[in-house]
Parts: structure tokens; C-alpha cells; sequence
């Protein structure tokens, strides 16, 4: 009698079929479905992460039209270029590259 007792307390609306549904319903959206919150909020991690790695993306490739134009414009600026970025050298000169001392 005990639960009879705690089951008649509740509201009505509470115990209707419809109401009930719905909360089910509800709760299996939330938590047991296949898109619940937790991976709608990794989804949107993601998607803020990429809209980050796409503005990177981006910046650089304008720093590199600009400095691609900037190559292509001068021959000294090119030869500078090759030179300090993939050590490249004249026939019959001698190139000598400095790397630090490494510290113990």
C-alpha cells in the first residue's frame, strides 16, 4: 500500500503517458543517442579548432603570394633566397655553415 500511496502523491500530469514518453524521449536524445551532448560539444571543439588552422592557413598563404612576388620580381632578391634558405653556392666558392655549440 506503501506505493500506491507515493504513486497517487505525484501529480497528475506527471504520470501520464505522454509526459512520460517525452521524457524518455528526451533523455535518450541527451545521453544514449548516437549524436548526444557530449559529441555535439566535440563536434563543436572541432569545428572552432579547424576555423583556427583555416585563418592560419590563410594568413600564410598571403605572407607567401607576397613574398613570391617579391622573389619573382628580382634576381638578387632569388639569389638571396636560394642562398640563406637551401645554402646554395656559386660554382667555385665555398660555403660554410655555423651551428651552435649545443650547451650540457
Amino acid at each position: 500500500m506503501q506505493l500506491l500511496q507515493v504513486f497517487q502523491r505525484v501529480p497528475r500530469f506527471l504520470r501520464s503517458f505522454y509526459f512520460l514518453a517525452g521524457s524518455a524521449f528526451l533523455v535518450w536524445m541527451l545521453v544514449f543517442d548516437a549524436n548526444d551532448l557530449v559529441k555535439q560539444y566535440d563536434m563543436y571543439a572541432k569545428w572552432r579548432e579547424l576555423q583556427a588552422e583555416k585563418e592560419y592557413y590563410l594568413n600564410n598563404i598571403d605572407l607567401v603570394k607576397k613574398d613570391r612576388a617579391e622573389l619573382l620580381s628580382s634576381p638578387e632578391l632569388l639569389e638571396k633566397f636560394a642562398r640563406e634558405k637551401y645554402i646554395m653556392k656559386r660554382p667555385g666558392e665555398d660555403v660554410f655553415i655555423l651551428v651552435p655549440q649545443e650547451q650540457e
